[in-house]
């Protein structure tokens, strides 16, 4: 998941600005307020002692983390991929600590692990999504675990009567299974919430910190020698190499592979407002949606219009847009050719000069319906059909029906896993996620591809795989093709793989089962 804010974010890094007022201000501590305000001569013990600030509270109200249960073991059998799989869960927390061997992070993990398996040979799995802000929740629940839930047919953005089901397509079919909740995201609670931004919310502090969390749960269920696999969601991408780079730099583990789902490869590449490739990779996916919403697209033709759509995007298009604003016939007939390709109204074409912009309102809302930038083809009756800001137009995928995987976790947590915790579930946090450093120092950290190309220099064995959705206007699947053609070393090892679906495309059962019976081929030790 990519939250929608992260463009002001990225270009707050890109211009190396300083960080948000929230972010600011939160960083200060009340003892440090307190502590510059120095006691007149003549005060009084007792107004000395009132003038003090408060101890540590216990509460459970200031102190969340004591309403952490303990770590819960659960037995369970399933059939997945076919086969049917005694299996192990146990849901609980790790906690990182600073050099200090003091708390800084209680981690909230899930994992699943197949009874009788030899250890050394069974790959294991570790989950996170992105956001950055976002739970794993949405790739537990709607893709990889042993149960997921489903929305209803022929009503998909109906997440109000969204049912948990039994996951045939689990990849506990091929790989045991750790499910990683970042800081602040999920059950995983910073101790010091002051410190957390400068500790966990930014790009390597988090890679650190997945990487030593990874390191304590191998290390604590003697899977240290296991084939090893890290699988992000959206910003999830960008981590997952990041992580790689920490655990082989921190940890020194070396992963075996990592699966990228709807990739946050290079931050500039989705930035549509500025980037004028960003606006070439999104066209594909509006050509696509658009036949699909006409009933022109099948299984059988998608790569063919896949294809054309790459080319024509990187080719004319692009050059039109890099070239001198046409004017006259060529103006029409470019206009012409976008509106035929994208099925958008011409007069928002014409409006928008061809450059699209996803989350326009004005792109996104015709016909009375208002379209979502995580699948293009999903909509819902539009509550500003007269126009409206593009930060108040909602979005029916991450405003809408998968809110439901934040109380759908809360409900199995506690009813199968045997996790029962009065603490609410954070699917989204938007505090993170308007909180989040991309910088290394003065550096903006959005490009991690030359991360990658030393991790797959350095690793000759290490494969890729990256799932991307036809629809998905956040992270298209362009923007992946384009990535991975770039690549100089390794590129035979990355396999990228486009599916129905938009973003999270795992929420349509057909490509959710796609999707693992791939993952399941690529796990293969």
């Amino acid at each position: 998941m990519l939250a929608p804010m992260w463009a002001p974010v990225l270009a707050t890094a890109l211009a190396v600005a300083p960080l948000a007022p929230f972010a600011a201000f939160a960083a200060l501590a009340p003892t440090q307020a307190w502590a510059d305000i120095p006691a007149a001569a003549s005060t009084s013990a007792a107004e000395k002692t009132a003038r003090q600030p408060p101890k540590p509270a216990t509460d459970p109200v200031t102190n969340p983390t004591s309403l952490l249960p303990a770590d819960a073991l659960t037995h369970h059998s399933g059939t997945f991929g076919g086969h049917k799989i005694a299996y192990t869960a146990k849901a609980g927390t790790l906690i990182l600590r600073d050099e200090a061997g003091k708390p800084t992070a209680h981690i909230f993990y899930t994992a699943y692990t197949q009874d009788g398996a030899p250890a050394a040979r069974r790959p294991v799995a570790y989950f996170f999504n992105g956001g950055p802000g976002a739970a794993t929740a949405y790739l537990h629940l709607g893709a990889a675990g042993p149960e997921v839930l489903t929305f209803p047919t022929g009503n998909p953005a109906d997440g109000a009567n969204a049912t948990l089901q039994p996951n045939p397509d689990s990849w506990l079919a091929a790989a045991d299974l750790v499910f990683l909740d970042a800081p602040g995201t999920g059950w995983s609670i910073p101790t010091d919430p002051q410190k957390a931004r400068d500790q966990f919310y930014g790009v390597k502090q988090d890679a650190k910190a997945f990487a030593k969390a990874i390191q304590l749960w191998a290390s604590s269920n003697g899977r240290l020698e296991s084939p090893r696999y890290l699988v992000g969601e959206s910003y999830g991408g960008l981590r997952a190499i990041e992580v790689a780079n920490a655990l082989a730099e921190d940890q020194n583990i070396l992963v075996n592979g990592l699966v990228m789902i709807s990739p946050a490869l290079d931050m500039t590449l989705l930035d549509t407002a500025n980037d004028v490739l960003a606006q070439a990779f999104v066209l594909p996916s509006f050509e696509l949606a658009g036949l699909a919403l006409q009933h022109k697209l099948t299984l059988e033709n998608a790569p063919t219009h896949q294809e054309d759509a790459y080319t024509y995007a990187l080719g004319p298009y692009l050059s039109t847009l890099v070239g001198r604003e046409p004017t006259g016939d060529a103006a029409n007939d470019f206009y012409d050719d976008v509106t035929a390709r994208t099925g958008l109204p011409r007069d928002v074409v014409v409006r928008e000069r061809g450059r699209l912009q996803p989350e326009a309102h004005d792109v996104r809302s015709r016909d009375g319906r208002l379209y979502s930038l995580y699948d293009a083809t999903l909509s819902i009756a539009d509550p500003f059909p007269e126009g409206v800001d593009n930060g108040a137009s909602p979005d029916a995928v991450l405003d809408g029906f998968t809110r439901a995987y934040g109380s759908a976790m809360q409900h199995y947590a506690a009813t199968e896993l045997n996790f029962r915790t009065e603490l609410s579930y954070s699917l989204l946090n938007m505090k993170v996620n308007t909180a989040w450093d991309y910088r290394e120092g003065d550096n903006p950290i959005v490009r991690p591809i030359p991360t990658l190309r030393r991790l797959l220099a350095l690793n000759p064995t290490l494969r890729v795989f990256i799932a991307n959705g036809y629809y998905d206007l956040v992270c298209p699947y362009a923007s992946s093709r384009w990535v991975v053609e770039h690549i100089p070393v390794g590129r035979n090892r990355i396999g990228l793989h486009v599916y129905p679906g938009g973003h999270m495309l795992y929420t349509r059962p057909d490509s959710r089962t796609a999707m693992a019976q791939d993952v399941k081929a690529f796990l293969a030790p």
